[in-house]
């Protein structure tokens, strides 16, 4: 939301320091806002710990990166974001989105991926940055709706896809296909590894009971621990499963990451998707807290927080992490009062790097497989496609188009959501090029000029042609306005006044009103006066600064439909006379 300004300059400095240290807006501290705090940061850390382990294996770097994603990024991304009860860390989204822009560069687990992985937080993190500074955050609004639930259906679909080889304890080669790879797990499933698949059913049938039934309850803590110890004590590694394995124990080194231009140069591209929709899915979560607890947030400066809390994440030899939607759901269920409960929570991942990494050495792959499928069970939602089809036709190929470029070019979906912005704004130049006109007009009862035959309306006397132009009259439509009213004279041979009803003309800019000089000149020429009607003020102000209401008469601008054409056929009863 836009800050109200302030000509006081005190006020002016108090908001500036606010804007550079937004924590210091926090509410005080009280007995009971820190009990609260304190809940909901436990209540937290318990999913937290595990998706970030589960994360990490998605992003395609080694679980430790998911738990370092957790701790500083957690702390600077609500230190110095808007909304403090939003939940930064590592998210599924932002975990595909980093494995699928480093696959097409570096091998999987390889030290290049995970250098790229560290650049990849850095360069995303400073798009937001630049972003939030230059306040240009209202510019994420060129991701429509139905484009933004055709990529995250896809993305839901590719991220549970893509956990099918660890689920099944199945190792394949990885091409630059991901629906090539599915199909030949699929064609080695006689390798599938029976303990691996057990643990993996296990999981979701644990985890989909706790939801259902025991929702209060830390389920997926519970869930992980479980499996772990029986990993423990069935020797499931042993048995040919795979399990986490050993996770350093400390804090992360701080360091500044590796720059490779070329390596900038590539994932260039990549870092501004993975900020666009990364900020998409935190501004998703702002917008919910802000409603429930009736709060204020800024995008721009939100943008900024999660802009550092990415550049963190690389100088902490991490990945890209985001605003997570399922934990700050759960932090503001918790009654989280402030953004020390994220503190907290990131307290406890603190506690986890320092003495409890040994204990998940025997944590199973297949569940934490389980646990992504699970979360990204959420994303999946068709209706919003059809609901996008059934608004428009044009927003419904939008959607289409983007769920199926993003599954074509998968592992690379950065391009299928490129794909999806370039097409809708293709589509909207084109029925912007092409606005709804209506040419055979009859007056409403109402005072207003409408579409005769829908409304069943007597027609306006044949010397009077009029025309509804539904759009501002800007540089890519005017030619469409112009060939509008040349068939209308072509139609209507007995035309003398030709009446633009403007009500939905908001804007109008010098190709606009190039077009009305030069139909004014020609129309009255041909002995045809051009008349408008209802204009709005910013419209007649331009006119005004432009000559055009001397051009065409102040005698031929009307207030309102009704009043045109009540003048009209009055002027065209005195001639007759």
């Amino acid at each position: 939301m836009n800050k109200t300004s302030t000509d006081n300059p005190a006020q002016s400095g108090s908001n500036l320091f606010l804007r550079l240290f937004p924590f210091l807006g926090w509410q005080r501290c009280t007995a009971k806002s820190l009990r609260e705090d304190l809940i909901a940061g436990v209540t937290v850390s318990l999913v937290a710990i595990p998706q970030a382990l589960a994360y990490a294996q998605l992003a395609g770097v080694s679980p430790y990166y998911g738990l370092y994603a957790a701790f500083i990024p957690t702390i600077i991304g609500v230190l110095f974001g808007s909304s403090a009860i939003l939940s930064t860390g590592p998210v599924a989204m932002t975990s595909l989105l980093t494995a699928a822009s480093i696959a097409p560069l570096a091998a999987a687990g390889s030290d290049q991926f995970y250098a790229y992985a560290i650049l990849l937080a850095l360069l995303s993190g400073m798009i937001q940055i630049g972003f939030g500074l230059a306040r240009m955050g209202v510019l994420l609004n060129f991701l429509s709706h139905p484009v933004l639930m055709g990529f995250i259906n896809a993305a839901a679909l590719i991220i549970a896809i893509s956990q099918i080889p660890a689920f099944l304890g199945i190792s394949v080669k990885q091409s630059k296909h991901l629906l090539l790879d599915t199909w030949n797990v699929l064609a080695n499933f006689d390798a599938l590894h029976g303990m691996s698949l057990a643990f993996g059913l296990g999981a979701i049938t644990l985890l989909f009971a706790f939801k259902k039934f025991l929702p209060k309850l830390p389920g997926v803590l519970i869930t992980v621990s479980l499996f772990t110890w029986i990993s423990y004590a069935t020797g499931f590694a042993e048995h040919g499963g795979r399990v986490v394995g050993e996770i350093p124990s400390g804090l992360p080194s701080l360091s500044v990451p590796s720059f490779d231009w070329a390596a900038i140069r590539d994932l260039l591209p990549a870092a501004f998707v993975v900020a666009l929709i990364s900020f998409v899915e935190a501004m998703s979560s702002c917008k919910v807290i802000a409603m429930k607890t009736r709060s204020r947030w800024d995008e721009n400066q939100e943008l900024v927080g999660q802009g550092l809390a990415k550049v963190a994440a690389a100088f902490c030899q991490s990945m890209p992490v985001s605003g997570s939607f399922s934990r700050s759901a759960l932090n503001l269920a918790a009654h989280a009062r402030t953004g020390l409960s994220s503190i907290i929570s990131a307290g406890f991942v603190f506690v986890t790097l320092m003495f409890f990494t040994g204990a998940l050495y025997h944590l199973p792959k297949p569940v934490l497989a389980a646990m992504i499928m699970m979360a990204v069970a959420n994303l999946v939602n068709f209706k919003s496609i059809r609901h996008a089809w059934q608004a428009s036709k044009d927003d419904g190929v939008a959607a289409i188009a983007t769920f199926c470029a993003t599954l074509m070019f998968a592992p690379n979906i950065q391009d299928g959501i490129l794909t999806g912005i370039i097409l809708s704004l293709v589509l909207y130049l084109y029925r912007r090029m092409r606005p709804r006109i209506i040419v055979a007009p009859g007056l409403h009862p109402d005072g207003t000029l409408r579409d005769a035959a829908r409304f069943g309306l007597p027609m306006l006397p044949p010397q009077i042609g009029a025309l509804r132009f539904d759009s501002s009259l800007l540089f890519f439509n005017v030619a469409y306005f112009e060939n509008a009213i040349l068939k209308l004279i072509q139609d209507k041979p007995e035309v003398q006044y030709i009446l633009v009803a403007g009500h939905s003309i908001n804007h109008l800019d010098g190709s606009g009103a190039e077009i009305i000089f030069s139909l004014a000149r020609h129309l009255h020429e041909s002995g045809i006066t051009l008349v408008f009607s209802g204009l709005k003020m910013q419209v007649q102000e331009v006119m005004e600064r432009t000559g055009l209401i001397a051009t065409l008469g102040e005698h031929n601008i009307y207030s309102s439909d009704k009043i045109a054409v009540e003048a009209l056929q009055a002027r065209i009863g005195s001639a007759a006379a």
